[in-house]
């Protein structure tokens, strides 16, 4: 079984892993040849300020006055330039960001696992292409340009990273050192001649990056005083810049500027995703180059936000924020970066139009080099007769497009060739994209077959080893056929051959290997997909159907609540129906209406707003609360029920008891310390780390009797839950934690209204307080301290699918009941405020992971004792989990899409993440699980037997 599901876990890692080599991997080609305009650039230098975090809409609204935020800001807008709203894309972090401005392309997902700040993968950018660049700012976003540049022309001035701290008494100091460091910067300047000629060179860039409004985003939401402050203070310090650098270079007019944000923030403080308040970001452009304000009657755009912001009668030109990249390398005179796939925003340029024609068509030739590089490298790695070239772009229409444009220009027909420029350039961009997703369709199709298969020889391993209807047949597993076995070897290393003359990566040949043993394994079994059809067809057709549509329609629903959550609060109420369906409110009443109960409590939460958006932190205490006081009735109970009580388990118990209390002070107290910006106290923090620690341990001290087992795990992670709640969701493991139990002891009166005879192969196994015969069926009397595994003692029936769809809906319910988290930015770096304030992006990201696992982990834990209730094999259940679990994936393989919005395109992939991650997760927490449920320490030798 284990060799099963070493073997398991990683057909799944390879799954999981297929969908960043489908639809994520680098879009980035090398080799191709710099493009620079043949013309004076209008301007000698450029400054961009970047005000990480900053949505469009609270720089450019007024507040609530009346009165604008950003009154230099205003005035660039209302006198001396253009602005307009840069459209971001998915994932709007800092680096992706920071990589489309200055490099003029959109990142793909590898860099994550750089926590977005190295470079996955090298490239070309507008800091490398400069004569000099200064950078002041942060070193998360400073130091991967400064690598990726080559030379020695690129200097990055940053503060410490511990002063990126959200709990700070005022983090807007990070943006007033910014302007304070330049200042000090350019005052020594003038005393050192060999600083102050390169300050006066050509095509050079003052790149700021200013973290004070993100930092403040994330620690008060951007609706706060707090982050709209932060504006005024950004504003205030540009105005003595721009001022500062007109004076050093005595107005000589040769300066541009650029201000705008690499994405914005929800209102919850959080991004990462597709919504509008992170993808509208504010741009706004002045200086050499740049087109003054026009004034205009009306605009093109159907929003409302001209209304709104009160600058309906100035003209507003939108852009991509990839565009960025190419309009800087025009105004100083760079080369366009090598990579960048950015169009040039030319009603953005106050120049000739022979500048402007020109220039396109450097553009032009620029993404036309990355095709023409991609097309062949994709030609040289795959057979002639299989090769299909993009047909819209080939070589003989580059070049009469090439020609056509030249001409235009020659002509002086500029807006012609500025037209057909950009046509060139959307064909080479769509021809990028052809041959970047080129082998898409031929990856799919192996993963599919994989999935399939691995799918279905799950199914035959329960139908030969765990149920009755291959009676009539071996359990042995039989030889192969030799012709069977050589088909297979004759088709591996046809496939391996195929896949070695186009010098394939080494992935394809996982992806493409992987389904030919796993069909093997699966046609091996043919005599027992025989045995199964020929069962199958002794059932009644209409009962049949019956069947596969329930089991559809739960798989549908299962799918359906990653994109409506209420879907779940349907699920738990037909849930609640269950016992008027089997009988058991005539048996067992009182469970039933318990299990009644916290069904339709549980299925209040996902009709709660996504945790973060509203935080409330009575509502960790009052959760907090109610464990203490289900506690002392538990307690309490226990002392009457245990005829012997030992001292350990009583200071065990008190012990849970006091780390719930010590969670909820230091809740309280770190809420009031941000509050009143005294940042994290350190006592708190070694509270935390401490509580969070010992949950993995105390429940290994506690009794292995079922009841209490699952108590002390409850009590030890709740008080690592409140560290890590910030409003209701607290109460989401406790209500979950009350339905378990109660679905434990549902599951045995089902087992017994079934019929099915509870026995045991020999004595030990269950370690019952009382005899065999005299066995008393409540869960109270059960122990987790056996190893049995009963697959002989009885086989799967129906019933036993319910059970594991209902294992698969909890878990579901688990991940999305406090929160959409298929989307990044339903997180709230709150959560972690107990343990650490400043930044760290792998730390909060593990910490935020392990909230969510939580619950996760105590619906498994229930899951170990529904099995030990139901006398089933661990294996056969888990197995029909793992089916279940892969035909979703399935599913969401097939709604995985690259067109449509960021947000659908994000969601889709993110939908298939999750679910692969909650099949491979699943199959590691269920060790967890089993470790948590059956394993005691010892403390003290063998506990005494000192009565209370």
């Amino acid at each position: 079984m284990l060799l099963f599901f070493i073997l398991g876990l990683l057909v799944h890692f390879v799954f999981f892993g297929s969908i960043f080599d489908i639809y994520f991997t680098s879009p980035l080609v090398h080799g191709m040849t710099p493009q620079l305009t043949p013309l004076p650039p209008p301007a000698k230098r450029l400054v961009l300020f970047v005000a990480d975090g900053l949505r469009a809409d609270t720089l450019y609204e007024l507040d609530e006055n009346g009165n604008t935020r950003a009154p230099f800001i205003r005035n660039i807008i209302m006198h001396e330039g253009s602005w307009g709203i840069s459209h971001t894309r998915v994932p709007t972090e800092s680096r992706p960001g920071h990589v489309a401005l200055i490099a003029g392309f959109y990142e793909d997902v590898s860099a994550v696992a750089k926590g977005w700040k190295e470079n996955p993968v090298g490239f070309d950018s507008l800091i490398n292409e400069s004569r000099y660049t200064w950078s002041w700012g942060s070193p998360d976003i400073l130091t991967m340009f400064a690598k990726g540049a080559s030379g020695d022309h690129v200097y990055a001035y940053s503060y410490d990273a511990d002063n990126e701290d959200f709990g700070a008494q005022d983090v807007t100091k990070l943006d007033t050192w910014v302007f304070d460091n330049m200042k000090e910067f350019f005052h020594a300047a003038r005393n050192n001649q060999s600083l102050f000629s390169k300050l006066n060179e050509e095509k050079i860039v003052f790149f700021l990056h200013l973290l004070g409004i993100d930092t403040n985003g994330h620690a008060h939401r951007p609706t706060s005083r707090e982050y709209k402050d932060n504006i005024k203070v950004v504003d205030e310090g540009m105005k003595e810049i721009v001022s500062m650098l007109e004076d050093f270079y005595g107005n000589d007019g040769k300066t541009a500027f650029i201000f705008t944000s690499d994405h914005g923030m929800t209102d919850w403080g959080f991004h990462g995703a597709g919504h509008p308040s992170e993808t509208l970001t504010p741009f706004v452009t002045w200086g050499a180059g740049i087109k003054y304000p026009q004034r205009v009657s009306a605009q093109k755009f159907d929003d409302a936000f001209l209304k709104e912001w009160k600058l309906e009668n100035w003209k507003r030109q939108d852009i991509h924020q990839a565009d960025i990249a190419p309009l800087m390398a025009s105004l100083i005179g760079v080369p366009f970066p090598l990579n960048s796939v950015g169009i040039l925003p030319v009603d953005y340029l106050n120049n000739t139009d022979l500048f402007k024609a020109e220039s396109m068509f450097t553009n032009a030739v620029q993404i036309l080099e990355q095709f023409k590089v991609k097309m062949t490298q994709k030609k040289e790695a795959t057979l002639p007769f299989f090769f299909t070239p993009f047909k819209l772009l080939s070589e003989s229409k580059q070049l009469n497009i090439l020609r056509k444009a030249r001409s235009y220009i020659k002509q002086r027909k500029y807006d012609e060739a500025v037209s057909l420029c950009k046509e060139l350039i959307q064909l080479a961009l769509k021809g990028l994209s052809y041959y970047h997703t080129y082998d898409r369709f031929f990856l799919g199709i192996n993963v599919v077959l994989g999935f399939v298969g691995w799918t279905s020889y799950a199914s035959l391993l329960i139908i030969r080893s765990h149920s009755s209807f291959t009676r009539g047949v071996s359990k042995e597993v039989k030889k192969p056929s030799h012709l069977l076995s050589c088909s297979f070897i004759a088709v591996g290393v046809l496939v391996a051959f195929f896949l070695l003359i186009q010098d394939c990566p080494w992935t394809y040949y996982i992806y493409c290997l992987l389904p030919v043993p796993i069909w093997f394994a699966v046609l091996r079994e043919f005599q027992v997909i025989q045995d199964f059809v020929i069962s199958l067809l002794t059932f009644p057709p209409s009962q049949l159907a019956g069947y596969l549509f329930i089991f559809t329609l739960g798989i549908e629903v299962l799918v359906l609540s990653f994109f409506y959550r209420y879907m779940l609060t349907a699920g738990l109420i037909a849930f609640a129906c269950w016992p008027f369906i089997t009988q058991l409110w005539t048996r067992a009443k009182s469970i039933s209406l318990s299990w009644i109960f916290f069904s339709l409590l549980l299925a209040v939460f996902p009709l709660m707003p996504v945790v973060g958006r509203k935080p409330d932190i009575f509502l960790v205490i009052g959760a907090g609360s109610l464990v203490l006081l289900l506690s002392l009735c538990v307690l309490t109970s226990l002392i009457k029920r245990k005829d012997r009580f030992i001292n350990e388990e009583l200071l065990l118990h008190l012990f849970q008891m006091l780390s719930i209390v010590l969670s909820m002070y230091v809740v309280y107290s770190t809420h009031h310390s941000l509050l009143k910006k005294q940042g994290l106290p350190f006592l708190n923090q070694i509270i935390s780390w401490i509580i969070l620690a010992s949950s993995f341990v105390l429940p290994l001290l506690s009794p292995t009797s079922l009841f209490e087992r699952l108590f002390s795990i409850l009590l030890s992670w709740m008080s690592a839950y409140l560290l890590l709640s910030t409003g209701y969701e607290a109460l989401f493991p406790l209500v979950l934690s009350c339905l378990m139990f109660v679905w434990i002891q549902m599951e045995q009166e089902t087992l017994q209204q079934s019929g099915v005879s509870y026995r045991q192969k020999s004595q030990g196994y269950l370690c019952c307080h009382k005899s065999i015969h005299e066995f008393d069926h409540k869960v109270t009397s059960l122990q987790f301290t056996c190893n049995l595994d009963i697959t002989q003692f009885r086989h799967l029936y129906l019933d036993d699918i319910r059970r594991a769809f209902f294992l698969v809906f909890f878990l579901v319910t688990a991940f999305f009941g406090t929160g959409n988290i298929a989307s990044v930015n339903s997180f709230d770096l709150a959560s972690v405020y107990c343990f650490l304030t400043v930044f760290s992006p792998y730390m909060m990201g593990t910490l935020m992971m392990w909230k969510i696992l939580i619950p996760f982990v105590l619906v498994m834990c229930a899951f170990e004792a529904v099995q030990l209730t139901t006398q089933l094999s661990s294996k056969s259940l888990f197995l029909m989990v793992l089916i279940i679990s892969d035909i979703m994936a399935l599913h969401f393989f097939f709604l995985v899409k690259d067109y449509g919005s960021w947000l659908e395109i994000g969601t889709s992939i993110s939908h298939y993440v999750i679910v692969m991650s909650m099949t491979i997760v699943l199959m590691l927490l269920n060790g967890l699980a089993h470790l948590l449920t059956t394993k005691k320490l010892e403390l003290y030798g063998k506990p005494k037997s000192h009565l209370i």
